[in-house]
């Protein structure tokens, strides 16, 4: 079987002084082969996203499958827009609820991913820690089925996003292609569905709720609002009153 031979040079401490030493790693040619094919086979379509919008994701076709394939849910993000023409009001609250340290990070909020581990752990609440850019990274181009594997992706998607991607990049992916109820994906659909509007145009207390129903959208989004989602609401609001616009 032919190998490959990795060379790394590493320092190396001796009587005359420090040297370097290289360090030959054997690698069989096919692990090596298989390892550039996924490297190749993931970056190409997040470099592909950052300039061309993704027509489809892989959760709108489960939703498809899962419903018997209808005709009337969507297969293709049919409305997209630019982040410019959202309204800063879902922008901020959709910050505000999910991940207000989204412009201080790299992707990964290793606070609320220790306090997560902690609560899981130690009671029988379950509590997550995906942010913003873990979101888009797997409504993009992963399944939403939770097991160790799919994690391992997320964060490999999510440190690819954020190398090759702009915060506002990814900010924009994640507001056309989050589901906010059946058959709705992204929050164009979502404000024309609820409130007969543009996203253009959602107010303060509208975005909030539409933030607030984002955890659990196809059990939360329903009129009149369920009690536990006007709490969130309320405090979306007064976080957004504590928020600067984002530009």
């Amino acid at each position: 079987m032919r190998s490959i031979f990795l060379r790394f040079p590493v320092k190396k401490k001796s009587k005359r002084g420090k040297g370097k030493k290289l360090i030959h790693i054997r690698v069989p040619k096919i692990v090596f082969d298989l390892l550039l094919f996924f490297v190749v086979l993931t970056i190409a379509p997040v470099l592909l996203y950052k300039f061309v919008n993704p027509p489809t994701t892989p959760l709108m076709w489960i939703r498809w499958v899962e419903s018997g394939t209808p005709k009337n849910l969507p297969l293709h993000l049919n409305a997209w827009v630019p982040i410019e023409q959202v309204s800063p009001n879902i922008t901020k609250a959709v910050l505000a609820a999910e991940d207000q340290k989204f412009f201080d990070h790299n992707g990964f909020d290793w606070l609320a991913i220790e306090y997560a581990i902690q609560t899981n752990l130690t009671t029988d609440r379950k509590v997550g820690a995906s942010t913003i850019s873990m979101q888009t990274a797997r409504n993009v181009f992963l399944w939403q089925t939770r097991t160790w594997f799919r994690k391992l992706l997320e964060s490999y998607f999510t440190v690819l996003i954020e190398f090759f991607w702009s915060k506002q990049r990814i900010l924009e992916v994640y507001l056309n292609v989050i589901e906010w109820g059946d058959g709705i994906f992204g929050c164009e659909q979502a404000a024309q569905k609820y409130f007969k509007h543009s996203s253009k145009t959602l107010s303060p207390v509208e975005s909030a709720w539409m933030a607030a129903v984002l955890p659990s959208p196809r059990h939360w989004a329903f009129r009149p609002t369920p009690e536990h989602v006007q709490v969130r609401q309320v405090k979306i609001l007064d976080a957004l009153s504590h928020m600067k616009i984002i530009k």
